[in-house]
């Protein structure tokens, strides 16, 4: 007779508690320390690609400032259409989707106006490279 040489559902049972054991993982964890110790050294010694370009930091700095004004040109634009057909609802219902709705168009403007400054002075504070060269202030 010939053997069935696939295994059986206790040995699969042994093979994956042995995975969740540690066994398998605890080798795996061991290259990625090893792999993170001599791999990562090389790619921490290398310069800010952003801020070592040419026109790329002031190309961001545009873009953000043509995003942000953008952002408080549509709030205008969301606040004055839905103040426009607030005078023409009649249901309270509506009302109160409009005023819902206004009040998000402003929260995401105030944080696309937020952002920027955040991102300079926290980004600045904690080192981020991104930070250093490109200044996100809107205004």
């Amino acid at each position: 007779m010939a053997q069935d040489t696939t295994p059986s559902d206790a040995e699969r049972r042994t093979d994956i508690e042995s995975v969740l054991a540690g066994r398998i993982p605890r080798q795996a964890a061991l290259m990625v320390v090893f792999l993170s110790l001599v791999a990562v050294e090389p790619v921490a010694a290398q310069d800010n690609a952003v801020c070592s370009a040419d026109n790329l930091p002031s190309m961001i700095e545009g873009f953000f400032q043509l995003t942000t004004g953008l952002g408080i040109v549509g709030l205008a634009v969301v606040w004055q259409a839905d103040s426009l057909i607030e005078m023409f609802t009649i249901t309270p219902d509506q009302k109160k989707g409009l005023k819902r709705h206004k009040r998000s168009a402003m929260k995401s403007a105030v944080i696309l106006v937020v952002l920027g400054p955040l991102y300079t002075v926290a980004g600045s504070m904690m080192g981020l490279p991104l930070a250093e060269c490109v200044d996100l202030v809107p205004w």
